[in-house]
């Protein structure tokens, strides 16, 4: 299973990338790597997706281009949006395949490299406005303010009630796809606010207890998924038939049977929802 838990060592030198001839050198060090990615911010692979695919730069440093990921073990860490040869894939695909150290590169690049893709004016003034800080940040040229990269904090939730069944949804086009449910945080609420009005809003049930389970970078575009226990004070359910189409509750048993028999499929190993779903299945939520 994929966990988030523990510090990164991907350090991101947040002092020093503000010297873009600091930044310069490393883009020459014999040891360095850059990820590239392309238009859609997948990111190249080996074959099967197991592994990042990283290459030494070749070309003279941009410092408009390339992005300094930080270092890893004293490797500074570059990505870029390029043309591509052979494989490429996002998160969502090869998470589970890769490294502590490669998720936390390929979730960086795929959410900064999106970023700059399609926030190239300044949002206070429509300026233009040039990379800096080695790629973690963009300057505007007319009004002089800053502007940095967003995480837009979304929440997700393995709900279960007191006979220990879990809350399954689907939506449309999802097939025969369930997941636990999720839903951005809204302007002016605190995640547990968050949580309680969107499963109110999807399904119409109450909630009595929430529990922290963990989080998980999610660069579709920039989001970051936070998940929670939480167990329910009403069992009835009426679907919104917007955001959701369907949901029902499954005991440990019946959705074995039906994953076995074909008839239900799960979130990607990658997602945190399939952290939660085994979680439940264990008995190790936080409830």
């Amino acid at each position: 299973m994929i966990h988030w838990a523990l510090a990164s060592d991907l350090d991101r030198v947040d002092h020093h990338r503000r010297s873009t001839s600091w930044v310069a050198g490393l883009w020459r060090s014999e040891d360095a790597k850059l990820l590239k990615l392309d238009a859609e911010s997948r990111f190249t692979t080996n074959a099967g997706g197991s592994k990042l695919r990283m290459t030494k730069p070749f070309v003279e440093f941009d410092d408009q281009r390339h992005r300094l990921l930080g270092l890893l073990d004293g490797i500074p860490i570059f990505a870029v949006e390029a043309l591509t040869e052979g494989e490429v894939h996002d998160l969502r695909e090869v998470g589970f395949q890769l490294s502590d150290n490669e998720r936390d590169i390929a979730a960086t690049a795929a959410a900064l490299t999106h970023w700059h893709r399609n926030e190239p004016l300044c949002a206070k003034c429509g300026g233009a406005t040039r990379v800096i800080n080695g790629g973690f940040a963009r300057h505007c040229e007319t009004c002089n303010a800053d502007h940095f990269p967003r995480t837009d904090p979304a929440v997700i939730v393995a709900v279960v009630d007191d006979a220990d069944r879990i809350l399954l949804g689907s939506q449309n086009g999802w097939g025969n796809r369930v997941s636990v449910l999720a839903g951005f945080v809204e302007i002016g609420e605190s995640l547990e606010q968050a949580i309680h009005r969107e499963i109110a809003e999807e399904v119409d049930v109450t909630l009595s207890e929430v529990a922290y389970f963990g989080s998980q970078p999610w660069p579709f575009p920039r989001s970051l998924m936070v998940g929670f226990a939480a167990r329910a004070a009403t069992s009835a359910i009426c679907v919104d038939n917007e955001e959701i189409a369907y949901a029902d509750w499954y005991t440990r048993d019946e959705l074995t049977r039906k994953l076995d028999a074909g008839e239900l499929g799960l979130p990607g190993r990658s997602s945190i929802a399939s952290r939660l779903i085994q979680a439940w299945r264990d008995g190790e939520l936080p409830l």
